[in-house]
């Protein structure tokens, strides 16, 4: 298994470690409730550098980029991020991901580190155009800074104006005393905050930098687990369970990233899922009843016919309700619709919802 540059911080802190993507990553500390709740009304740290980082120079970058990705990269700027996906050439998903332009024929990629390996052979299989590609994932440590009082505690550290980084971009510079430090207004928490992208050889002294402030704005370590909860509650999609290699990104929701007016990967088929609908949608529901969902229970409508199954679920910490997400024919996917989720045997009632369960006052 591998490690990360913070593994010996979370050792200190007595995290639970397991494995996870081929690093052992800490799932939890103190409880996945109070590092959930924290997250939402004070800061939560986490230690995220097992995700892919990949850089792409060169006057053929953004060629390759636009050819592999759904999104369109040409209306990025350096200091401007995006969310897209890796399609494949089947109308499926290599993987979801963000694009950074740092400068001009400079972008960095994010992928999802159980996708590494994968989608760093699929983007070299596409780069025909001779376009610079480096693998740095294992040099770069990724530290999120999550919550309403991440901008305070992180200002006391630089002289670049945080509070003027909007959602989706970044600024490069000092932070700490160490210079290139990528400061990115990205998360997958829904309450706001940074990630830093920090190489590996200093990523201990700022993750202690960070602590050294935790009383002032109760900052809790926080693990995989509440990651999972507070995503959830946003319903952001996660890899493997949400969306894999034959989801179909409409029938996921994921058209707002699907730009037809370039050519990409797969635009042929995605843009037809478009056009003529898609069997299955991806929804978000609630229980009505007490249980909890997990990953793969069968949905059935009212009269217990099987419609879909369950991709996500948990008891969110924030929302108080049994909620998540699934696949369901595109028949019973409208808003307000009763659903049936099959949990031990019963058949618990439930009905479908506008996401994000979780909406800040």
């Amino acid at each position: 298994m591998k490690k990360t540059a913070l593994y010996n911080k979370h050792i200190e802190l007595r995290a639970k470690m397991v494995p996870f993507a081929g690093y052992e990553m800490p799932v939890q500390y103190s409880g996945v409730n109070q590092e959930h709740i924290n997250v939402r009304n004070n800061v939560g740290v986490f230690d995220v550098s097992h995700m892919g980082e990949f850089i792409v120079k060169g006057e053929n970058a953004l060629k390759l980029i636009q050819k592999i990705s759904s999104n369109d990269a040409s209306t990025l700027f350096p200091g401007r991020a995006q969310y897209s996906y890796l399609p494949n050439s089947e109308g499926g998903i290599v993987d979801d991901m963000l694009v950074y332009m740092i400068e001009e024929n400079h972008y960095m990629l994010v992928v999802n580190a159980s996708n590494i390996e994968k989608d760093w052979n699929w983007i070299s299989i596409q780069n025909t155009m001779g376009a610079e590609l480096s693998n740095i994932s294992e040099n770069l440590s990724l530290i999120a800074v999550q919550g309403p009082k991440a901008v305070e505690l992180l200002q006391n550290y630089t002289d670049l104006n945080l509070s003027a980084i909007k959602f989706y971009h970044f600024q490069k510079g000092n932070f700490a005393g160490y210079n290139d430090i990528i400061i990115s207004a990205t998360g997958y928490t829904g309450s706001g905050g940074f990630e830093l992208y920090v190489p590996n050889s200093y990523a201990e002294e700022i993750w202690d930098l960070i602590f050294s402030s935790g009383p002032k704005y109760n900052v809790l370590p926080t693990g995989l687990a509440a990651r999972d909860t507070l995503r959830l509650e946003m319903g952001y999609c996660l890899y493997g369970n949400d969306i894999n290699d034959h989801t179909s990104p409409i029938s996921a929701g994921l058209s707002w990233v699907t730009k037809f007016n370039k050519e990409f990967i797969g635009k042929d088929i995605i843009q037809n899922h478009k056009l003529q609908g898609t069997q299955n949608k991806l929804v978000a529901f609630e229980l009505l009843e007490r249980g909890i969902p997990r990953k793969d229970y069968e949905i059935t409508n009212a009269d217990g016919k099987l419609i879909g199954k369950v991709t996500s679920g948990t008891m969110g910490p924030s929302v108080r309700k049994a909620i998540g997400m699934g696949y369901v024919n595109s028949n019973f996917s409208n808003f307000g619709n009763s659903i049936f989720i099959n949990i031990r045997n019963k058949s618990i009632p439930a009905k479908i919802v506008k996401l994000p369960f979780f909406k800040i006052e």
